[in-house]
């Protein structure tokens, strides 16, 4: 297998009514774990580079072509994905330079900007042949689709697909960003409605599929239910970068000599690996030993 674009990996588990894992690279040391869970768990994976992580590299391009490389050398399905791009500039970027799928975060715009804004981005995307996600939190919402209380409308999403054009949408459910305990609750009675807006929302009369941002603060239990109840793509960061950093730190604390980099971040790397893994069975609900959500 080889890089393949998100759109056939988010349709191919909205279809069998499972999730599929999103996970954030941070660096070059994350893209290879990742691609290893993939392919220790034998299911595909969204390798996931954010605006942040870009800016931290000094631009897109040094992160996306090192990332780009690890998922044509995949054993697996691998699509790399731009996530919560807020300047429509680093989408043309990444278009440019071979994503398959991008996202487009306008979720803190007032409604009619985050509008205006997300279908001329949406118009080049599909334009090139990209798939695109949007990102709605509430109508006139200035902070986003993960503020604390922010809830998305099931008929305001719908709206806002029509009027974009995206092809997958993130939505407001009780999730928040960056959390390091996993206590968020999710309203899963919501989660239900919003599949049933975006059923036949999408251009070709298709189902537009959910995105689940801020996953890392969310119980595995809950989780797996809200893919039975309509999520399909699970986004994940903190809670795997936790992994990658305890494990350097064990390393360290156990030898302070040590001083060549790649002996702790080996073991950062495998251990991120094994729970990417974990969490990739998990949204695909094999480890829960079920079929996927009813029809």
């Amino acid at each position: 297998m080889t890089l393949v674009s998100a759109r056939e990996l988010v349709t191919d588990a909205a279809a069998r009514g499972t999730g599929i894992g999103a996970f954030n690279v941070i660096h070059l040391e994350t893209a290879e774990g990742l691609v290893r869970a993939s392919e220790a768990a034998r299911l595909p994976v969204i390798l996931q580079i954010s605006q942040n992580c870009a800016d931290y590299h000094g631009g897109l391009e040094p992160i996306a072509l090192a990332t780009l490389a690890v998922a044509r050398r995949a054993q697996t399905p691998v699509a790399v994905h731009l996530d919560h791009a807020e300047r429509p500039e680093l989408v043309d970027e990444a278009i440019a330079l071979g994503f398959g799928s991008v996202m487009f975060d306008g979720g803190a715009l007032p409604y009619d900007d985050n509008v205006a804004i997300t279908a001329a981005v949406a118009e080049r995307a599909h334009a090139a042949g990209v798939y695109i996600e949007g990102e709605l939190g509430e109508v006139g919402g200035k902070d986003g689709a993960h503020a604390p209380g922010v809830r998305t409308d099931p008929d305001e999403a719908r709206a806002f697909v029509a009027a974009t054009g995206v092809d997958a949408l993130a939505v407001a459910v009780g999730s928040s960003h960056a959390m390091t305990d996993r206590t968020a609750s999710l309203d899963l009675e919501l989660i239900g409605r919003l599949r049933g807006a975006l059923e036949r929302s999408g251009r070709d009369e298709q189902a537009v599929p959910l995105v689940l941002h801020g996953s890392s603060g969310v119980a595995d239990a809950v989780i797996a239910n809200a893919v039975r109840a309509g999520m399909t793509k699970i986004n994940v960061s903190t809670h795997l970068n936790g992994f990658f950093t305890r494990a350097i730190r064990s390393t360290l604390d156990a030898d302070e000599k040590l001083v060549d980099s790649r002996k702790y971040l080996s073991p950062a790397r495998e251990a991120l690996a094994g729970e990417a893994a974990r969490m990739l069975r998990l949204f695909a609900l094999e480890s829960a030993g079920v079929a996927g959500r009813p029809a």
